[in-house]
Parts: structure tokens; C-alpha cells; sequence
């Protein structure tokens, strides 16, 4: 694996994993060692635009529209990505399982539909670790409503994100060596521990 690898944080709304995320960028600021931090969809200008148009409130689209939305913002941050990959460690907030895990698991958006437009824009961009952010129902709901706002992804029914969070627990499974599960019902100092314990190991 490089030593600068690209390390995603993955998981449903309320597990935690933006809070890790933004503690590992601490983490690797204070070691004053080189990185990125992105989130998706989001991260350049344009694909922040999008991500507005995606979470708004207001917004209903069709399961298709919104697989290519978030597509669309990956697209534009593929020149950021392929800028840093390799010369730079890259941490991201959600990414090509996060896709997989909503639309097809969550929406049922066909999956070699979604597999062969991010093959295309991602050709030879690779994941190297993989954080999974677990959360049970009864913390989901109350670390939601502690949100001042909510977007509209953050409205779902249980039943949807109990589908998503399966769909990653079986994209893990799929790629073991590269994936850590973080039981987020669990105390978060340990947590805390617990990943930044492995990112010094990946880098």
C-alpha cells in the first residue's frame, strides 16, 4: 500500500463518521504531514453547488436523477483527486460505496449501471482503506435530532437506511483486508483511538 494512501470514512446518517474524518485531519495537521480532506457530494467548488441541489429540502427527484447528481459532483472533483493521488494522503467523506449503498442498496438503482460510469471516471483512482461506520437504530435517530438542520437524505425511513448500512456491511465483506468496522454504539474515545491507531499504520 502507498504511504500516501486514499483512506474513506463511510457510513449512515449518525454514525459518526465525519466526526473521525475531521479528527484524523487534526491528527495528521498536528504530525504536519501533507493531506487532503473532501466530503461528497462536495468538495470542489462546482460540486459543492451540487450537493445543494441534491440535499435541498425541496428537491424530488427520480432515483436516476439523483445517482447521476452525485455523479456528476464525483466528475468534478476527479481533477482534484488525480492532482493529489499518490503525492498527498486523501481522506473523503463518503465515496464510491456510499453510491452503491444508497442508490442500489438503498434506491435500487441498477448496480452495473452505477459500477460502469464510476469505472469510467475513475479508471485507475484507487480506495486503499476503508473505515465503516456502524450505528444502531435508536442512536441514529437520536443523534439526528440533534442536528440543527436536516437535509433531505437525513429524512428517509428506518427501513432505508437499515438496507443502505446492510448494503456496505456486504460490500465489506467483499474486501476484508481493506476495511475496518467502527461500532459507533461503542464509547468514541475508543473509537477515536482505534482509528488513528490504524491510519499511523497505513501511513
Amino acid at each position: 500500500m502507498s504511504k500516501k494512501p486514499v483512506i474513506v470514512f463511510e457510513g449512515i446518517e449518525g454514525s459518526g463518521k465525519s466526526y473521525h474524518i475531521s479528527n484524523v485531519s487534526k491528527y495528521l495537521r498536528k504530525k504536519k504531514i501533507d493531506h487532503i480532506k473532501i466530503r461528497e457530494p462536495g468538495g470542489s467548488l462546482n460540486a459543492e453547488k451540487i450537493r445543494k441541489l441534491i440535499l435541498n429540502n425541496k428537491s424530488n427527484f427520480d432515483k436516476n436523477t439523483d445517482l447521476l447528481l452525485y455523479l456528476a459532483a464525483r466528475s468534478e472533483n476527479i481533477n482534484l483527486l488525480k492532482k493529489y493521488y499518490r503525492k498527498k494522503i486523501i481522506l473523503i467523506d463518503r465515496f464510491i460505496d456510499s453510491t452503491i449503498a444508497y442508490q442500489h442498496y438503498g434506491l435500487g438503482v441498477n448496480i452495473n449501471f452505477i459500477n460502469s460510469i464510476n469505472q469510467y471516471l475513475l479508471k485507475d483512482f484507487k480506495v486503499d482503506f476503508t473505515f465503516l461506520n456502524i450505528v444502531n437504530k435508536k442512536n441514529m435517530v437520536k443523534r439526528l435530532k440533534l442536528r440543527k438542520t436536516l437535509n433531505r437524505y437525513d429524512k428517509f425511513n428506518n427501513a432505508f437506511y437499515q438496507n443502505v448500512q446492510k448494503g456496505f456491511l456486504r460490500l465489506s465483506k467483499n474486501k476484508k483486508n481493506k476495511y475496518l468496522l467502527i461500532d459507533s454504539n461503542l464509547d468514541i474515545n475508543k473509537n477515536k483511538l482505534l482509528i488513528i491507531n490504524k491510519v499511523s499504520k497505513l501511513i
